[in-house]
């Protein structure tokens, strides 16, 4: 087995934060793998970074007015700092707008244009007439093929997940002016993948049949048997890394050609920080390369990557590539564009110091090999009944007994006592879980290692045999000072956060993987450890309600035909309606109140009589322009002072978008004190 290992997480559109959908199906399993493979002692190179050329960014920049460059320095930012607040343990996180990234994809394009593995192909591509320029394959929407979906795009459908050309959607519209665009031709150099298809089913349809997963395998089986097309490897447009030949203006690298160059890119960044040769992780046969990634880019890092690495002649292949399914949120499919999300950074502002309880409940629930839910009463549930009441419970026991009854001294204990054994058997089945990509099957084997602790605890009950048996209750606590450190070592991959307080409490060091896997001591008799803490805290109903409500408030806004109308008021009975008088009537006279500037005192025939009434509208009109106006009226509210006049009524008026107020009128002059409603 490789002492290298290559570690890329896929990387994030930098046109919003990043989302629990995210970070169960990429980032905190890949961050896992990644630091279970440093504490196993392999020479590790995680990578990531901020996708910033994606056609979601110009889509984003146009919306807001802003430049894209404007929208990326905004989100790399969110992005990174999300990351970092959740203990995504990146080596290096960087951008694909970073010199050295253009330096580095237009080199490897450059590469494969010199080598002649492009083709030079004049197509027509849709364009806007309109907005003067070629569309990129998300600038154009259109009726799916597949699943009749009328909102798909023209490189994917995100409701049956089809990857599209844009020739292949059914009534074509451009997003730009929702036009239907015209075909123009335009020259780009394409990737004849067609020519790959025996590489690829050598390497992965035969090479990776026994240790791929299933949803990855079969992607990439059915890919290959329908067969590949040449792919434009270049786009018309001007956000990206520009093509770099001569009578290319206007034409930038395809987002896909260039951002998997990024993790070759941001590795340089990083080996050249840390004095390392970036190919030993890229162009050497003892590294072993993994790509964690959602499902829908499987055909990306599968097919087209690994495609673009065997054109260029240097690069190895991925040993695996772990794609997760995806994950929904309360019964519902994420949607970043209906706000159906937790968003990371929101989480560790709403939720301070509980970074693990949030990794822990994702990793539970990891879409591994098929779609998953996340719900904020099972999230509740496993902080509560899981990580309180069975994990910080015990060592909770362990730490106050030990402090209780030797003053923080671990007891003289039988090094060769079975249970201990425990230990090394934990160890080595969470390892061969995390070899094999089954983050849940890892976690669950930790977490049995607490049950067993407990469990232990409660059958030896040292708080009863240190009156009778002093012997027995140091060995039970021997041991459970043992499983505690255990539990301290194995938990670092999944709750860091947790593992730094536990390490300090028990007050050793790291380790490495192996050492808990083949040693029974951890903690040696006579070693004081600090005073204890509480691990995790429960977390109440009001808690999980009001993130639940946030999440009912964003369905109730989507509900919205009018997204800055105000949200209802309380519900009334029909009861309450029926005693208001709403009345038809005219409005006779007008003039302002004095030092008052938004006030206006008006006679108003009401048809039942003629009174007065003070309204606030006076920044909207002017007495003038108001008097012989039909209104409606609220009769029969009770008569108020306003700047010493007596109101008797209130006039139903609205208010427009430019924020100034217009009146509720019939749409025919009427009788003045009919009755509405």
């Amino acid at each position: 087995m490789s002492n290298i290992k290559m570690i890329t997480a896929a990387l994030p559109y930098a046109n919003g934060p990043v989302h629990i959908g995210h970070l169960a199906g990429v980032y905190i399993p890949a961050d896992v793998y990644a630091r279970f493979q440093r504490r196993s002692g392999k020479d590790v190179a995680f990578i990531c970074g901020s996708d910033e050329h994606g056609i979601p960014i110009t889509i984003r920049a146009k919306k807001e007015g802003v430049t894209p460059q404007n929208i990326v320095d905004q989100y790399h930012e969110i992005i990174k700092k999300s990351f970092s607040d959740l203990g995504i343990s990146f080596d290096e996180y960087s951008r694909t707008t970073s010199k050295k990234h253009y330096e580095t994809s237009q080199d490897f394009f450059r590469t494969l244009y010199d080598k002649n593995k492009f083709t030079e192909e004049v197509s027509e591509q849709y364009f806007d007439e309109q907005a003067n320029e070629f569309l990129a394959d998300r600038y154009i929407v259109g009726t799916c093929p597949n699943c009749g979906n009328e909102n798909a795009y023209g490189d994917q459908c995100e409701r049956c997940g089809s990857t599209l050309s844009p020739s292949e959607l059914i009534n074509p519209k451009s997003m730009l002016s929702g036009n239907v665009p015209i075909l123009k031709e335009t020259k780009n150099w394409y990737l004849p993948l067609n020519e790959y298809e025996d590489f690829l089913n050598e390497w992965i349809i035969e090479g990776h049949k026994d240790d791929w997963k299933p949803n990855v395998y079969g992607q990439v089986k059915s890919w290959l048997t329908d067969g590949l097309k040449p792919r434009a490897m270049t786009r018309d447009l001007n956000w990206g890394v520009p093509v770099p030949l001569p009578n290319a203006e206007g034409k930038v690298l395809y987002v896909w050609f260039d951002a998997p160059i990024g993790y070759i890119s941001f590795t340089k960044e990083w080996a050249a920080k840390h004095g390392k040769d970036w190919k030993d992780y890229w162009q050497s046969e003892e590294s072993d390369l993994v790509h964690f990634i959602g499902k829908d880019n499987i055909v990306f890092h599968c097919i087209i990557f690994p495609a673009m690495m065997k054109a260029h002649g240097d690069y190895i292949m991925p040993t695996n590539v772990p794609a997760f399914e995806f994950l929904n949120l309360e019964n519902d499919k994420i949607s970043t564009s209906r706000n159906w999300a937790v968003w990371a950074h929101e989480y560790v502002q709403d939720f301070p110091g509980q970074q693990d309880v949030l990794r822990y409940a994702l990793l539970s629930s990891a879409p591994e090999t098929k779609d998953n839910n996340f719900t904020w009463k099972d999230f509740q549930t496993k902080n509560n009944s899981e990580l309180v009441g069975i994990f910080g419970n015990f060592i909770n026991r362990v730490a106050v007994l030990v402090h209780k009854y030797y003053d923080g001294i671990v007891p003289q204990g039988d090094v060769n006592a079975p249970e201990l054994q425990e230990i090394n058997k934990s160890a080595k089945e969470i390892s061969g879980f995390l070899e094999n990509y089954e983050f849940r099957n890892s976690l669950t084997a930790l977490m049995n290692l607490a049950r067993f602790g407990n469990q232990y605890l409660q059958a030896e009950e040292p708080w009863k045999t240190i009156k009778n048996n002093p012997e027995k209750a140091a060995q039970s606590l021997f041991v459970g000072a043992q499983i505690a450190v255990a539990l301290a070592q194995l938990c670092e991959p999944f709750m860091p956060f947790s593992s730094e307080k536990l390490l300090n409490m028990f007050n050793v060091q790291q380790t490495n993987w192996s050492d808990v896997e083949t040693k029974s001591v951890l903690i040696e008799t006579g070693h004081k450890i600090n005073e204890s803490s509480l691990l995790f805290s429960k977390i109440e109903d009001d808690v999980i309600e009001a993130q639940i409500q946030k999440l009912e408030n964003t369905k109730q806004s989507n509900k919205k035909t009018n997204p800055n109308a105000n949200p209802m008021k309380d519900e009334i009975q029909f009861d309450d309606f029926a005693k208001i008088d709403l009345r038809t009537a005219t409005i006779l006279e007008a003039e302002k109140v004095e030092k008052a500037d938004k006030l206006l005192k008006l006679k108003v025939d009401t048809g039942v009589d003629v009174r007065t009434v003070v309204s606030g509208i006076a920044e909207s009109f002017t007495p003038e322009e108001i008097i012989g106006k039909q209104v409606m009226i609220l009769l029969n509210l009770a008569p108020r002072k306003i700047r010493g006049i007596e109101s008797q009524g209130m006039l139903l008026l609205t208010t427009k978008a430019d924020g100034k107020l217009s009146f509720v009128t019939p749409d025919e002059t009427v009788e003045n004190g009919i009755e509405i409603g």
